[in-house]
């Protein structure tokens, strides 16, 4: 079957399936997640054979330790993406939920209705737990999923779609609610990215260049954002250990993510008495420091930092970093180079951090908190969906309530305009 068939076909199952999750109880969707839990439970050997091809496959193909480490799976990661569905499963459904609802002078009664989207496509690279993830919020929001994983992770994408599948038809819900694109071929993308009678949304996660074509050549609306310089700015006024253990933690948890810090800002007046403390720390598990001149002379055998690093995310052990005279100063270098996704400020003076929570124009902004806890688990979404940097229709972590759109209903009896 060609391609552009193939597509089209998924495009009409999916839109069949979402008009009927748009009226499935809460209940029905509840045990739908609760099978896929019980099936990636019960399949996790197979998952982690189907992975372990994958992996192989990426190493002899030269890809990246970062796209490795997002590819990797194991009992840790799977026993995440389980208490990911446990936590959807306990999570209000959005979908009904009227508000504002309010009388107005002719005695009508005017409010919103939270409804789902409709099908939503998701195209990502890499993480084989997007596709988990993605299913579950899509299903809980009440829309039908069509998701394009990457080439490079195709067999642990069909076994966890395996898991998704058998979960659906336990609990009598159609199976192409969640279709996981079988093809490789990219012509599938080009396709799905232009069905606008069958996709309502499209949320892209991967590499800065698939985000800016799919942005540029989509004719559906799409949610996304392009990439992750994620600042820490350690005020003067910081508490040292704390600033150390969280700037430690936001660059070194884990490299290849979208909310791994990759410029630490440091007060002129305290850079002496942090930095060397903890470029010690960095270098101990082989992070590779960039400095401004002034950190050089603290730091005198780390690189220099060209203009480029500023507005690099490098999404591996590489650290830029910069010493500022002040908060003023680390605001306006932020608001220079920041991808507006998630900054923080590590200080004991509220009334800086309350400058910084109001200056600070992302999607996620930070006191006294690792920049790794922007994620939709850490949020209590359940999961993410994917993390928008627009303004329009969703920012930050996109859980369920972003997946859905509301409309106005009205209440009468009998009321007619005069």
């Amino acid at each position: 079957m060609l391609v552009k068939d193939y597509m089209l076909q998924i495009g009409k199952q999916a839109r069949a399936a979402a008009q009927i999750l748009a009226k499935t109880p809460t209940k029905f969707k509840n045990q739908a997640l609760t099978a896929i839990a019980e099936q990636l439970n019960q399949q996790q050997k197979r998952l982690l054979t189907e992975n372990a091809k994958d992996l192989e496959a990426g190493q002899r193909n030269g890809l990246e330790d970062a796209l490795l480490d997002r590819l990797a799976l194991d009992e840790k990661r799977i026993t995440s993406m389980i208490e990911g569905l446990a936590q959807i499963t306990t999570l209000p459904d959005p979908i009904g939920a009227i508000s504002d609802l309010n009388y107005r002078p002719t005695g009508i009664q005017v409010g919103k209705m939270r409804v789902p989207l409709g099908v939503i496509g998701i195209i990502y690279e890499s993480r084989p737990n997007v596709t988990i993830d993605a299913a579950a919020l899509c299903l809980k929001s009440g829309n039908a999923a069509i998701l394009r994983g990457g080439s490079e992770a195709i067999h642990s994408n069909q076994a966890i779609a395996q898991c998704v599948y058998t979960g659906l038809e336990q609990a009598n819900l159609p199976r192409s609610a969640v279709q996981v694109i079988e093809t490789t071929d990219r012509a599938a993308v080009g396709e799905l990215i232009q069905m606008p009678a069958y996709v309502d949304v499209i949320i892209p996660r991967g590499g800065k260049g698939l985000i800016e074509r799919i942005s540029r050549e989509a004719r559906v609306p799409v949610i996304k954002h392009l990439d992750g310089i994620c600042h820490t700015y350690i005020d003067d006024k910081a508490d040292i250990e704390k600033a150390i253990a969280v700037a430690y933690n936001a660059k070194t948890q884990r490299y290849g993510t979208c909310n791994t810090m990759e410029t630490l800002l440091v007060a002129e007046k305290i850079a002496s008495r942090v930095l060397p403390l903890l470029a010690e720390k960095y270098q101990a598990v082989n992070v590779e420091l960039r400095g401004c001149p002034m950190t050089q002379a603290l730091l005198p055998t780390i690189k220099p930092a060209t203009e480029a690093d500023w507005g690099t995310e490098y999404l591996a052990p590489i650290l830029s970093i910069r010493i500022v005279a002040d908060l003023d100063q680390a605001i306006a270098h932020i608001t220079q180079y920041s991808s507006q996704h998630t900054d923080a400020i590590i200080t004991e003076d509220w009334g800086r951090a309350r400058r910084f929570l109001t200056e600070i124009d992302s999607s996620s902004v930070m006191v006294n908190a690792s920049t790794r806890f922007a994620d939709g688990f850490e949020y209590g979404l359940g999961a993410e969906i994917g993390i928008s940097t627009d303004k329009f229709h969703a920012r930050g972590p996109v859980g369920l309530e972003g997946l859905t759109s509301q409309k106005y209903i009205v209440l009468g009896d009998g009321h007619i305009r005069s």
